[in-house]
């Protein structure tokens, strides 16, 4: 679920950039926002998180201009994840899209937002945790031997608390906000471009609504640590988080966001909730 899901949400992010990579990461002012101004703040931060620049530069020692350098940039992630979604090189593949995704999401760290950070974390855990699984081609056609299932258990209890975590402090915040108690957050999100892809009459048709799916959202995520644990309640939760998840993506246009945060959290909880755990 998670090799797949991944894959398939970075192959998205590929389609969705690729007329306007060139125009997004070039230098030099050549771009949206020049690279350089948010390789300069993330310098700040730290010299060795990856960025673009470093396969530029690279590119350029063999008289590579920078347009096709980003292009080739471009191609080699698309091809990481066509391989992950396979489960081709699974390992060396999910090294691959991790490092040039995370180089181009900190280069154009000023044009980012949650989905890429969600990504990265989706990422990182797969190049950590055993591979290949047993769907991948590696392990069906290769014969390359399946890892010890107990690591595998190990990394996907740290995914389930990673995601408590997240889930409790983003419903703790949410909980101190007057806005959320009364709608007018929803309001907000829902009327505020570019997320504003349902009429604002059909908005206000149904402003009776908003109270309590703020309220909701609220309470979901904020009880998630708690409701999540017990087989009671897994499902209903879990159910609830996927619904909460899809109705972001339909109703603000965030379809990448909703499919990241609907593949860690069946990676983390769908085995034993969902379908009958292997």
């Amino acid at each position: 679920m998670l090799r797949i899901g991944i894959a398939v949400e970075v192959i998205l992010y590929c389609a969705s950039l690729g007329r306007d990579w060139n125009y997004l990461f070039a230098s030099h002012g050549g771009g949206l926002i020049s690279r350089q101004a948010s390789e300069i703040l993330l310098s700040s931060e730290s010299a060795l998180v990856p960025r673009l620049s470093w396969l530029v530069d690279l590119a350029g020692h063999f008289h590579i201009s920078e347009s096709t350098a980003l292009f080739l940039t471009w191609l080699a992630l698309l091809d990481a994840a066509l391989l992950l979604l396979f489960g081709l090189f699974t390992r060396g593949a999910a090294i691959a899209t991790w490092f040039i995704h995370l180089a181009a999401v900190k280069s154009g760290g000023l044009l980012s937002y949650g989905v890429d950070n969600f990504t990265t974390i989706g990422l990182f855990y797969l190049i950590l945790s055993p591979l290949p699984d047993r769907w991948a081609i590696d392990h069906r056609s290769r014969n390359v031997p399946l890892k010890d299932q107990q690591l595998h258990a190990f990394f996907r209890r740290v995914l389930q608390l990673h995601l408590c975590l997240i889930y409790f402090f983003g419903g703790l915040a949410k909980c101190l906000g007057l806005g959320w108690w009364t709608g007018e957050s929803i309001w907000r999100a829902l009327t505020h471009p570019p997320f504003n892809v349902i009429p604002p009459e059909v908005l206000v048709h149904w402003r009776i609504l908003f109270p309590f799916a703020s309220i909701s959202t609220a309470l979901l995520e904020t009880g998630y640590p708690i409701m999540i644990w017990p087989r009671a309640t897994r499902r209903l939760w879990l159910l609830g988080i996927l619904g909460m998840h899809v109705a972001i993506g339909l109703t603000m246009g965030m379809y990448l966001f909703a499919l990241i945060m609907l593949v860690l959290n069946l990676a983390a909880f769908g085995p034993g909730a969902l379908w009958r755990e292997e």
